[in-house]
């Protein structure tokens, strides 16, 4: 389809979100109305956080000079803490797109998302998040986000949190997006694997040395995603565990730089078949990452490189199937014209996976826009071009919490 037609479909798209807007005058999410704060407080803006909702979410999701005895039910227990009132919230994400040269090139997508969130104190220094989806792309999801919350343990700057999570979260934390579009390379497999670097279940230790601006963090995963459990019970499907780690160096108040790591193995999880005989796959990440801030512009850029071993699993694969190599790159920026004041931000987004596997090539370039109707409620506008399809993408839609 030329440009001009294109540009046609904009205003009508633009016209369609605008249909489904919803009511913000309601609009509280579950801790602006915990601490009688503003969702600015944290977020610039909602779900993007701001350095102090950065720290809030460290602290388990707790403001700890804000915790009144009042808010709690412990009767005469010093053991208990429950919430006087159960923090709850759910978020609402609707969309309108059409998608070049595609079966389908127009979609209302409304909701796209829909769920479930609840977060705070179980107890001193420990806290709780978890989310359910409702509807994600039209399907139930269940569970995604789900763990516990141990901070600074023992007095020291260690933390660690148990449960289910996605392994990119010390990166890249896909769920804090401002764009429809993804960091691909954390959601890519290759061949028969069932490792990427997306939610999964285990336990991630934290660590921050305070005096050199370092930022240390450890995990040990499952490596089979968040799939249900099988006729045993059992949520992994073989007997090894994957291991990841990052480091990450400040260098003043504008630059950071890290370095990630992960090493994970797995058994063939499908249908075998007889007679055939079946190796483990090896999987490697590393890469590194960089931060920059420098008044309104906030730039984030990651790149990994990953090996598969035998992402086929059979023992007979050629050497043309073995050693597979995928390297990945995410670059966003993100404008914030009046920094934290700003209702409008814009964000540009590179993406771009190169594998040796499966015609899995990946690149896309993506520039969007996003306007706070009300501090829980925002108006989006996004165009992604797609390089290896040669064919664009537009949306516009609302990202809203209450």
């Amino acid at each position: 389809m030329n440009t001009p037609a294109r540009i046609a479909h904009i205003p009508l798209l633009f016209f369609a979100a605008l249909l489904v807007l919803p009511d913000p005058a309601a609009a509280i999410p579950a801790f602006a109305r915990r601490y009688k704060i503003s969702c600015s407080t944290c977020h610039a803006p909602a779900p993007r956080l701001n350095d102090y909702g950065e720290e809030f979410a460290g602290n388990g999701f707790v403001i700890p000079e804000e915790e009144k005895a009042r808010d709690y039910v412990s009767e005469g227990d010093e053991l208990l803490w429950l919430n006087r009132d159960f923090p709850l919230a759910v978020r609402f994400d609707a969309y309108a797109l059409f998608d070049e040269d595609q079966p389908t090139e127009n979609d209302l997508q409304i909701p796209w998302g829909l769920k479930l969130l609840s977060g705070g104190a179980l107890y001193k220094n420990i806290g709780y998040y978890f989310y359910f989806y409702m509807s994600e792309r039209g399907e139930v999801a269940g569970i995604e986000d789900a763990y516990v919350h141990f901070n600074d343990i023992g007095g020291s700057a260690l933390d660690l949190m148990v449960g289910q999570f996605q392994t990119s979260d010390p990166l890249m934390k896909r769920e804090l997006r401002l764009t429809f579009e993804d960091y691909e390379i954390y959601r890519t497999r290759i061949g028969f694997s069932r490792i990427n670097l997306t939610y999964d279940r285990g336990i991630l230790a934290t660590y921050g040395i305070e005096r050199t601006g370092t930022d240390l963090a450890a995990m040990i995963v499952n490596g089979n995603g968040r799939g249900e459990a099988d006729e045993n019970r059992k949520f992994d499907n073989d007997k090894h565990k994957n291991f990841g780690f990052r480091a990450l160096q400040s260098i003043g108040d504008l630059f950071s730089i890290g370095l990630f790591g992960y090493y994970g193995k797995e058994e063939f999880a499908g249908d075998r078949t007889e007679g055939t005989e079946y190796d483990a796959n090896e999987v490697t990440y590393w890469g590194p990452d960089i931060g920059i801030a420098a008044g309104p512009l906030a730039l984030t850029g990651q790149y990994l490189f990953r090996r598969d071993t035998n992402p086929s699993f059979d023992a007979a694969s050629p050497d043309a199937l073995r050693d597979l190599e995928t390297e990945g790159i995410v670059a966003e920026l993100v404008l914030a014209p009046f920094g934290e004041r700003s209702r409008t931000h814009y964000t540009a987004l590179y993406n771009r996976v190169a594998t040796d596997c499966c015609h899995g090539d990946y690149e896309t370039v993506t520039g969007g826009a996003t306007y706070l109707l009300a501090r829980n409620l925002r108006l989006l506008g996004e165009y992604a071009y797609d390089f290896e399809e040669e064919r664009s993408r537009t949306v516009v839609g609302i990202v809203s919490a209450f």
